[in-house]
């Protein structure tokens, strides 16, 4: 059985839901990396592509669900005050 690691979600205050935690560490990893510290940041897909060459092979096999984790990491990021969305459309994101 994988550790888990609790996450939240700017979108529900104050739920968590555990998530795999090596999988998560290593997206924001690459998150944390590749995201921009400045406007206007970062689409959710181009943060995808950006993070998918930062991430383990053996975890995301040929960046397999990559798009599910890095909205999941995205979220937990925003809602600990880590990643600001910026009010565009689409919707861009930076570092705080």
């Amino acid at each position: 059985m994988s550790e888990k690691i609790a996450v939240e979600n700017v979108n529900t205050p104050g739920k968590t839901t555990n998530v795999d935690r090596a999988k998560y560490l290593a997206m924001r990893d690459a998150m944390l990396a590749t995201l921009p510290k400045t406007t206007p940041g970062m689409t959710a897909s181009e943060a995808k592509e950006a993070a998918k060459p930062h991430l383990p092979e053996d975890l995301f096999p040929g960046g397999a669900t990559s798009g599910w984790w890095q909205k999941c990491v995205q979220l937990d990021l925003e809602a600990k005050g880590v990643v600001v969305r910026e009010a565009t459309k689409p919707l861009r994101f930076h570092l705080a």
